[in-house]
């Protein structure tokens, strides 16, 4: 009985420290929340002007507040006076007020008017024909971002200059591809030369580079050397290689093992042989590439990459059409028929019929019906594009009589009609011609006639 008490009195004063402990812990945690309160609040002393200035460079409301919070302590530091000159010398590179809002939220930093007023001096120094806004922005992102002196690009422009590139390509480089400051003379010399040696000639290079500025990127002994070894062993000449580089200099950047892939879907095509010839026109390293970009648009709308080839190998019609053409398809079903991508791999005739034609007419019928509440349940996809012309015609457009003008012409469509072997009208002139008849003509008719009764 003694130990029982024992214990009980044990556990109470556990419990009574226990409470205690956690009283004094709400205490203190409210107390450093307070503080942490107060200092946030501290923090968030920004000047009401700020976001009118703001919403007057073309922040959203949504970006105002997202922006003033995430850089709250960059705009405390800041004073009204120097935003706006910042600003001002951003919008002096003739950057768009769009492409501003886009480079703050991306890299607030860039307000930083001191570093601004080192760049607006230094950009004088770059010997380029054309300064553009893009590579501006580009040079600046990177310098804030790695904390970078303006003169490293200056020297990688002289630099890309003295290799031989244009200003245009140079401009583009920078543009597209600004860490090529992080890469020696050595690397660059080195990638210009593989190219050369595969058999690109000299003036080729310069709009190779031009057009996929990150080949200066790519290791020599690494990827480029992996990816003409890959196309050779695909049994592909060097002079097609070549040719088709030259062509489409995007073939340097695709993967290893992406145009293995895309010529393996092309082996196993089933479709008429019209379709594989048209496939096939150029060549087999120039189909797979087509693959590649078809695959890479439909993966870009939300497909995985073996959904995308499995689109492909049930409409192989897709990959003769043009990008523009599947993208304007996949937009309407996205935005406007608010349907899922997904829905692709079970109506994969959608991106093969004509838009103007036939997709646009049946959704405008169904949108039109389902606003009247005229439709019993909800149709899908499949059920707009799968039946014949015939058949839709007959599901939703024949029995309201309103859809005929929204469908177009129907009656009659289908109907063959051997054409007429004379215009109309011809016939009156294979009429006999008449002639007027004379009292002797007359006469000699009734003794004629006469002669038989």
């Amino acid at each position: 009985m003694a130990g029982r008490i024992l214990v009980r009195a044990s556990a109470f004063r556990r419990l009574i420290s226990t409470s205690n402990l956690t009283f004094s812990f709400q205490r203190v945690h409210h107390v450093v929340s307070a503080k942490a309160a107060s200092t946030f609040s501290n923090h968030l002393k920004i000047s009401p002007n700020q976001p009118d200035l703001l919403h007057k460079i073309g922040f959203t409301q949504s970006q105002i507040s997202n922006f003033l919070s995430q850089n709250h302590l960059f705009l405390t530091n800041s004073n009204l006076q120097d935003i706006e000159a910042s600003v001002a010398v951003l919008l002096s590179f003739k950057i768009l007020p769009k492409d501003l809002v886009s480079m703050a939220i991306d890299c607030p930093a860039v307000l930083d008017l001191e570093f601004l007023r080192k760049w607006e001096a230094s950009l004088s120094l770059i010997d380029l024909r054309n300064v553009s806004a893009l590579m501006i922005r580009s040079m600046l992102v990177l310098s804030k971002r790695f904390q970078l002196d303006s003169c490293i690009f200056i020297t990688t422009v002289d630099l890309l200059k003295r290799l031989g590139l244009s200003d245009a390509t140079v401009t583009r480089v920078l543009e597209d591809y600004p860490e090529i400051v992080f890469s020696n003379e050595e690397e660059i010399l080195r990638t210009i030369e593989f190219l050369i040696g595969i058999g690109i000639r000299r003036g080729e290079i310069d709009r190779i580079i031009c057009s996929i500025p990150k080949v200066l990127g790519f290791r020599v002994d690494g990827r480029l050397k992996s990816l003409i070894g890959e196309f050779n062993e695909l049994g592909f000449d060097q002079n097609v290689i070549v040719r088709e580089i030259v062509r489409e200099p995007r073939i340097l950047a695709t993967e290893l093992g992406e145009i293995s892939r895309c010529l393996e879907l092309l082996s196993n095509l089933k479709c008429r042989n019209s379709i594989k010839e048209k496939i096939f026109g150029d060549c087999a390293l120039r189909a797979a590439f087509e693959v590649k970009q078809r695959v890479d648009c439909l993966c870009k709308h939300g497909l995985i990459r073996t959904g995308a080839f499995k689109l492909l190998w049930k409409e192989p019609r897709l990959i003769t059409y043009e990008l523009e053409n599947i993208e304007k398809k996949i937009d309407f079903l996205t935005h406007k028929m608010k349907f899922g991508v997904d829905c692709l791999m079970d109506v994969p005739e959608y991106l093969g019929i004509n838009f103007e034609k036939q997709i646009v007419p049946r959704y405008l019928v169904i949108e039109y019906l389902e606003s009247k509440g005229w439709l019993g349940s909800q149709v899908g996809l499949r059920e707009i594009i799968k039946p014949s012309r015939l058949r839709f015609y007959n599901l939703f457009v024949k029995p309201y009589p309103e859809c005929g003008k929204i469908f177009g012409k129907f009656v009659g469509d289908n109907e063959t009609k051997s054409p007429s072997r004379h215009p109309i009208g011809l016939w009156k002139v294979f009429k006999p011609q008449k002639h007027p008849e004379s009292k002797e003509d007359t006469k000699n008719m009734k003794s004629f006639m006469e002669s038989f009764v």
